[in-house]
């Protein structure tokens, strides 16, 4: 299919209400790190506590991922989407009416993760419905649903602030209602794949070198961005002497950042290719994050820690246009593949500073972090001529 021929009808709609499961699901996926302050005073947890729980919905959501994108690539994206988000809420009603203790938390981070694991019921839903030359804007508009992390770590703490987090918790389940009936009326099945995915389907995936590169790199690009996304609010009250509040806008400031720059990532993709964006994103994530572990000076950090989030949506983005481009025909379990280690680097973030920090501050993490980011260049840089002259020549002619 040419961008010249005529939109199929449900294709914008879709679209949008990709974009808007993405989005809601955010909001609520991310919960338990907009009110981890509030959480951690009120239980009285450490630091390296409240990583893993902030990190549970986030490896929660690898494995949830993994699991819709298979059901999504074999019942469709649609159907599955909207029972997802009706389990979402059941998690957020458990941390309304009780979740007092660690192992209650914890339970309910498990249940967020199936919010988490909406991305493989948005990018499937996009990515059908477009052709090759417009994977990476499709999917970098339904990516951009990370913004709803930016309204949940602006609204959860000030309504934490008013009726406390147990009902701030309860309240986050209004959006995913509102969201759920506006998925169901918007969306309409992508035309199916042209063979119903099958347990040796997975093993071939599986099997794909190319697979688990991708995972590498979204667990460093989406790893950081999300643990960061997470973690942040308590790494800079309990640091650096942030308000609640400051704290929360600045890693407002950073999930805006990379939600809005991950369409930008997916368009750059498009026209100079997925490879050659994140060769740029790792070096200059690399430098700043290097920055970041050096420098004690607030104002440098503020600023530092946004920029590094909004280049790793940049990352983002690129990613998954290579996703889109390399494997077409089997986007739904992929896209669950690649997404859960994303998930699982957005776990390992705030679990490492959190241990790391208890053990004698967050420097060596942080340090750690850039390190794991400047080791994917040269990768991405040796793997990038054999790609272009393979299997991206092949999708280019699709274009």
């Amino acid at each position: 299919m040419h961008t010249t021929e005529a939109a199929p009808a449900g294709r914008t709609r879709s679209l949008v209400a990709a974009l808007i499961h993405f989005d809601v699901s955010c909001m609520v996926w991310t919960v338990l790190g907009a009110l981890g302050i509030y959480i951690s005073q009120s239980l009285h947890l450490s630091a390296g506590t409240m990583g893993i729980v902030v990190g549970t919905p986030l490896v929660a959501a690898a494995v949830a991922r993994v699991a819709i994108g298979i059901l999504a690539d074999r019942f469709g994206p649609r159907s599955v989407g909207a029972v997802s988000l009706l389990i979402s809420v059941t998690p957020l009603v458990w941390g309304w009416l009780g979740a007092s203790t660690v192992p209650e938390l914890l339970g309910v981070g498990v249940l967020l993760g199936v919010a988490g694991g909406s991305f493989a019921v948005a990018i499937p839903l996009a990515s059908r419905w477009y052709p090759a030359g417009s994977q990476g804007v499709a999917m970098g508009i339904a990516g951009a649903g990370n913004a709803g992390t930016v309204v949940c770590t602006l609204v959860a703490p000030r309504l934490a602030q008013h009726v406390g987090w147990h009902a701030a918790l309860g309240l986050a389940a209004v959006p995913i209602i509102v969201g759920w009936a506006a998925f169901t009326v918007l969306a309409k099945e992508p035309p199916a794949p042209a063979q119903r995915l099958t347990g040796r389907g997975i093993a071939a995936v599986l099997a794909e070198r190319d697979v688990w590169k991708l995972c590498a790199f979204y667990c460093v690009t989406f790893g950081c961005f999300v643990g960061f996304a997470s973690f942040l609010p308590i790494l800079l009250h309990g640091s650096y002497g942030l308000s609640k509040l400051q704290a929360a806008t600045v890693t407002a400031v950073g999930v805006g950042l990379g939600s809005l720059l991950r369409p930008l990532g997916g368009w750059l993709a498009d026209r100079i290719g997925g490879t050659t964006v994140l060769a740029g994103v790792f070096a200059v994530a690399g430098v700043t994050l290097i920055v970041i572990a050096s420098s004690s000076a607030l104002a440098v950090l503020v600023v530092a820690f946004p920029v590094a989030m909004g280049i790793f949506g940049i990352g983002n983005g690129a990613t998954f246009q290579i996703v889109g481009l390399r494997f077409a025909d089997r986007i739904g379990v992929v896209t669950g593949i690649v997404g859960a280690a994303g998930g699982l680097g957005g776990f390992l973030l705030p679990t490492v500073l959190g241990q790391l920090h208890n053990a004698g501050g967050y420097t060596s993490g942080l340090a750690l972090v850039a390190t794991a980011t400047l080791c994917a260049l040269p990768v991405i840089v040796f793997i990038r001529g054999r790609w272009r002259t393979g299997w991206a020549a092949v999708a280019q002619a699709r274009v």
